[in-house]
Protein backbone atom coordinates (compact mmCIF):
# COMPACT_ATOMS: atom_id res chain seq x y z
CA UNK A 1 0.00 0.00 0.00
CA UNK A 2 1.14 3.56 -0.62
CA UNK A 3 1.58 5.99 2.23
CA UNK A 4 -1.83 7.18 3.44
CA UNK A 5 -0.65 10.78 3.03
CA UNK A 6 0.53 10.18 -0.55
CA UNK A 7 -1.65 11.84 -3.18
CA UNK A 8 -2.53 9.46 -6.02
CA UNK A 9 -3.77 10.11 -9.54
CA UNK A 10 -4.84 7.88 -12.41
CA UNK A 11 -4.35 9.44 -15.84
CA UNK A 12 -5.92 7.76 -18.86
CA UNK A 13 -3.94 8.13 -22.08
CA UNK A 14 -0.92 8.97 -19.97
CA UNK A 15 1.80 7.70 -22.26
CA UNK A 16 2.06 10.82 -24.45
CA UNK A 17 0.96 14.39 -25.03
CA UNK A 18 -1.19 16.08 -22.43
CA UNK A 19 -1.45 12.91 -20.36
CA UNK A 20 2.28 12.39 -20.13
CA UNK A 21 2.97 16.05 -19.33
CA UNK A 22 0.29 15.95 -16.63
CA UNK A 23 1.97 12.88 -15.18
CA UNK A 24 5.38 14.55 -15.28
CA UNK A 25 4.15 17.70 -13.54
CA UNK A 26 2.21 15.88 -10.84
CA UNK A 27 5.08 13.43 -10.38
CA UNK A 28 7.34 16.38 -9.62
CA UNK A 29 4.96 17.21 -6.75
CA UNK A 30 5.63 13.81 -5.24
CA UNK A 31 2.31 12.25 -6.25
CA UNK A 32 1.91 8.57 -6.99
CA UNK A 33 1.14 8.33 -10.70
CA UNK A 34 -1.00 5.53 -12.09
CA UNK A 35 -0.16 5.89 -15.77
CA UNK A 36 -2.96 4.50 -17.92
CA UNK A 37 -1.95 3.45 -21.42
CA UNK A 38 -3.80 1.43 -24.04
CA UNK A 39 -0.49 0.37 -25.62
CA UNK A 40 1.42 -1.47 -22.90
CA UNK A 41 4.82 -1.06 -24.55
CA UNK A 42 4.47 2.69 -24.96
CA UNK A 43 3.07 2.91 -21.46
CA UNK A 44 6.07 1.16 -19.96
CA UNK A 45 8.46 3.35 -21.93
CA UNK A 46 6.67 6.46 -20.70
CA UNK A 47 6.63 5.19 -17.12
CA UNK A 48 10.36 4.47 -17.31
CA UNK A 49 11.04 8.03 -18.45
CA UNK A 50 9.06 9.41 -15.52
CA UNK A 51 10.70 7.05 -13.07
CA UNK A 52 14.13 8.10 -14.34
CA UNK A 53 13.06 11.66 -13.54
CA UNK A 54 12.34 10.70 -9.96
CA UNK A 55 8.57 10.14 -10.12
CA UNK A 56 6.68 7.33 -8.39
CA UNK A 57 4.88 5.61 -11.26
CA UNK A 58 2.79 2.49 -11.74
CA UNK A 59 2.01 1.66 -15.37
CA UNK A 60 -1.61 0.55 -15.79
CA UNK A 61 -2.63 -1.17 -19.04
CA UNK A 62 -5.91 0.58 -19.76
CA UNK A 63 -8.14 0.66 -22.81
CA UNK A 64 -11.06 2.92 -21.90
CA UNK A 65 -13.26 1.28 -24.53
CA UNK A 66 -13.02 -2.12 -22.85
CA UNK A 67 -14.98 -3.12 -19.75
CA UNK A 68 -12.54 -5.95 -19.11
CA UNK A 69 -9.52 -3.67 -19.36
CA UNK A 70 -11.04 -1.13 -16.99
CA UNK A 71 -11.92 -3.87 -14.49
CA UNK A 72 -8.35 -5.15 -14.64
CA UNK A 73 -7.08 -1.59 -14.12
CA UNK A 74 -9.13 -1.21 -10.94
CA UNK A 75 -7.77 -4.50 -9.67
CA UNK A 76 -4.18 -3.37 -10.32
CA UNK A 77 -4.62 0.03 -8.69
CA UNK A 78 -6.19 -1.62 -5.62
CA UNK A 79 -2.99 -3.62 -5.16
CA UNK A 80 -1.20 -0.33 -4.49
CA UNK A 81 -3.76 1.83 -2.70
CA UNK A 82 -7.16 1.78 -1.03
CA UNK A 83 -8.11 5.23 -2.33
CA UNK A 84 -7.71 7.39 -5.41
CA UNK A 85 -7.45 11.14 -4.92
CA UNK A 86 -7.66 12.23 -8.53
CA UNK A 87 -8.88 10.75 -11.81
CA UNK A 88 -7.88 12.52 -15.01
CA UNK A 89 -10.01 11.32 -17.92
CA UNK A 90 -7.60 12.37 -20.65
CA UNK A 91 -7.74 9.62 -23.29
CA UNK A 92 -9.44 10.92 -26.41
CA UNK A 93 -10.03 10.21 -30.08
CA UNK A 94 -10.26 12.89 -32.81
CA UNK A 95 -12.23 10.88 -35.31
CA UNK A 96 -11.70 11.34 -39.03
CA UNK A 97 -13.22 14.82 -39.41
CA UNK A 98 -15.91 13.47 -41.71
CA UNK A 99 -18.22 16.09 -43.24
CA UNK A 100 -21.70 15.98 -41.67
CA UNK A 101 -23.30 14.91 -44.94
CA UNK A 102 -20.99 11.89 -45.08
CA UNK A 103 -20.93 11.00 -41.38
CA UNK A 104 -22.31 7.63 -40.38
CA UNK A 105 -23.47 6.32 -37.02
CA UNK A 106 -20.50 3.93 -37.06
CA UNK A 107 -18.03 6.82 -37.38
CA UNK A 108 -19.66 8.73 -34.55
CA UNK A 109 -19.94 5.66 -32.33
CA UNK A 110 -16.20 4.97 -32.56
CA UNK A 111 -15.39 8.46 -31.28
CA UNK A 112 -18.06 8.34 -28.58
CA UNK A 113 -16.71 5.01 -27.36
CA UNK A 114 -13.49 6.75 -26.32
CA UNK A 115 -14.58 10.33 -25.61
CA UNK A 116 -17.93 9.73 -23.89
CA UNK A 117 -18.41 6.09 -22.89
CA UNK A 118 -14.74 5.86 -21.92
CA UNK A 119 -14.87 8.52 -19.18
CA UNK A 120 -18.18 7.09 -17.93
CA UNK A 121 -16.78 3.56 -17.91
CA UNK A 122 -13.62 4.58 -16.04
CA UNK A 123 -15.35 6.96 -13.63
CA UNK A 124 -17.98 4.38 -12.70
CA UNK A 125 -15.36 1.70 -12.10
CA UNK A 126 -13.15 3.93 -9.93
CA UNK A 127 -15.92 5.61 -7.93
CA UNK A 128 -15.40 3.40 -4.84
CA UNK A 129 -11.71 4.33 -4.70
CA UNK A 130 -12.52 8.00 -5.28
CA UNK A 131 -15.18 7.96 -2.58
CA UNK A 132 -12.59 6.61 -0.14
CA UNK A 133 -10.42 9.72 -0.62
CA UNK A 134 -10.71 12.78 1.58
CA UNK A 135 -10.88 15.31 -1.26
CA UNK A 136 -11.57 13.40 -4.49
CA UNK A 137 -11.38 15.16 -7.84
CA UNK A 138 -12.28 14.07 -11.37
CA UNK A 139 -10.83 16.07 -14.24
CA UNK A 140 -12.42 15.74 -17.67
CA UNK A 141 -10.16 16.77 -20.55
CA UNK A 142 -12.72 18.24 -22.90
CA UNK A 143 -12.36 20.81 -25.68
CA UNK A 144 -13.55 24.26 -26.65
CA UNK A 145 -14.94 22.40 -29.66
CA UNK A 146 -17.56 21.01 -27.26
CA UNK A 147 -18.79 24.49 -26.32
CA UNK A 148 -21.93 25.73 -28.06
CA UNK A 149 -20.77 29.30 -27.38
CA UNK A 150 -17.44 28.67 -29.10
CA UNK A 151 -18.71 26.63 -32.04
CA UNK A 152 -21.40 29.21 -32.86
CA UNK A 153 -18.90 32.09 -32.77
CA UNK A 154 -17.87 32.75 -36.41
CA UNK A 155 -14.55 34.18 -35.25
CA UNK A 156 -13.52 30.87 -33.69
CA UNK A 157 -11.63 28.53 -36.05
CA UNK A 158 -13.61 25.51 -34.84
CA UNK A 159 -16.83 27.06 -36.18
CA UNK A 160 -15.53 26.23 -39.66
CA UNK A 161 -14.53 22.65 -38.80
CA UNK A 162 -17.56 20.90 -40.23
CA UNK A 163 -17.83 17.50 -38.56
CA UNK A 164 -20.13 15.71 -36.12
CA UNK A 165 -18.22 13.16 -34.08
CA UNK A 166 -15.53 15.00 -32.12
CA UNK A 167 -17.37 18.23 -31.35
CA UNK A 168 -20.59 16.53 -30.29
CA UNK A 169 -18.69 13.99 -28.18
CA UNK A 170 -17.00 16.78 -26.22
CA UNK A 171 -20.34 18.57 -25.80
CA UNK A 172 -21.69 15.32 -24.36
CA UNK A 173 -18.68 15.04 -22.06
CA UNK A 174 -19.34 18.56 -20.78
CA UNK A 175 -22.92 17.67 -19.92
CA UNK A 176 -21.81 14.45 -18.24
CA UNK A 177 -19.36 16.46 -16.14
CA UNK A 178 -22.12 18.78 -14.90
CA UNK A 179 -24.52 15.95 -14.15
CA UNK A 180 -21.88 14.06 -12.16
CA UNK A 181 -21.07 17.24 -10.24
CA UNK A 182 -24.70 17.79 -9.35
CA UNK A 183 -25.34 14.20 -8.31
CA UNK A 184 -22.08 13.59 -6.43
CA UNK A 185 -21.25 16.84 -4.59
CA UNK A 186 -18.63 15.14 -2.42
CA UNK A 187 -16.48 14.64 -5.52
CA UNK A 188 -15.29 17.59 -7.59
CA UNK A 189 -16.05 17.07 -11.28
CA UNK A 190 -14.66 19.72 -13.62
CA UNK A 191 -13.91 19.99 -17.33
CA UNK A 192 -11.27 21.91 -19.23
CA UNK A 193 -10.05 22.74 -22.67
CA UNK A 194 -6.28 22.72 -23.27
CA UNK A 195 -6.30 26.01 -25.18
CA UNK A 196 -7.06 29.68 -24.83
CA UNK A 197 -10.57 30.39 -26.04
CA UNK A 198 -10.20 34.17 -25.88
CA UNK A 199 -7.10 34.01 -28.08
CA UNK A 200 -8.49 31.38 -30.47
CA UNK A 201 -5.53 29.09 -29.77
CA UNK A 202 -5.08 25.42 -28.89
CA UNK A 203 -2.30 23.10 -27.80
CA UNK A 204 0.03 21.29 -30.17
CA UNK A 205 -0.46 17.53 -29.77
CA UNK A 206 -0.45 14.38 -31.91
CA UNK A 207 -4.22 14.73 -32.23
CA UNK A 208 -3.86 17.92 -34.30
CA UNK A 209 -0.52 17.00 -35.92
CA UNK A 210 1.20 19.52 -33.65
CA UNK A 211 -0.43 22.48 -35.38
CA UNK A 212 -1.46 24.16 -32.12
CA UNK A 213 0.06 27.40 -30.89
CA UNK A 214 0.45 26.45 -27.21
CA UNK A 215 3.03 24.11 -25.74
CA UNK A 216 1.95 20.89 -24.09
CA UNK A 217 3.00 22.37 -20.75
CA UNK A 218 0.73 25.39 -21.29
CA UNK A 219 -2.04 23.03 -22.36
CA UNK A 220 -1.82 21.12 -19.09
CA UNK A 221 -2.07 24.25 -16.92
CA UNK A 222 -5.85 23.87 -16.43
CA UNK A 223 -5.49 20.12 -15.82
CA UNK A 224 -3.03 20.80 -13.02
CA UNK A 225 -5.27 23.55 -11.64
CA UNK A 226 -8.29 21.25 -11.42
CA UNK A 227 -6.30 18.24 -10.21
CA UNK A 228 -4.89 20.22 -7.30
CA UNK A 229 -8.09 21.92 -6.10
CA UNK A 230 -8.47 22.38 -2.36
CA UNK A 231 -11.44 20.96 -0.48
CA UNK A 232 -13.30 24.25 -0.92
CA UNK A 233 -12.65 24.36 -4.68
CA UNK A 234 -15.37 24.52 -7.35
CA UNK A 235 -17.21 21.69 -9.05
CA UNK A 236 -19.20 21.56 -12.27
CA UNK A 237 -17.04 24.14 -14.05
CA UNK A 238 -15.47 24.42 -17.50
CA UNK A 239 -12.17 26.31 -17.81
CA UNK A 240 -9.09 26.95 -19.89
CA UNK A 241 -5.74 28.23 -18.63
CA UNK A 242 -7.08 31.80 -18.64
CA UNK A 243 -10.28 31.17 -16.69
CA UNK A 244 -13.93 30.10 -17.13
CA UNK A 245 -15.18 29.02 -20.56
CA UNK A 246 -18.77 29.46 -21.70
CA UNK A 247 -20.70 26.24 -22.20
Amino acid sequence: MTNAAQTSVLITGGNKGLGFETARRLGERGWTIFLGSRDEGRGRAAADRLTDGGASVVMVPLDVTSDESVTDAVRLVRKHTDKLDVLVNNAGAPGNVVAPADATAEEIHAVYDTNVYGPVRVTHAFLPLLQAAENPRVVMVSSAAGSFAVVTDPDQPVSKMHELAYTSSKAALNMITVRYAQALPHIKFNALTPGEVANHTFTATDMNNHTGQLTVTEGTDPIIELATLDADGPTGTFIDRLGPVAW
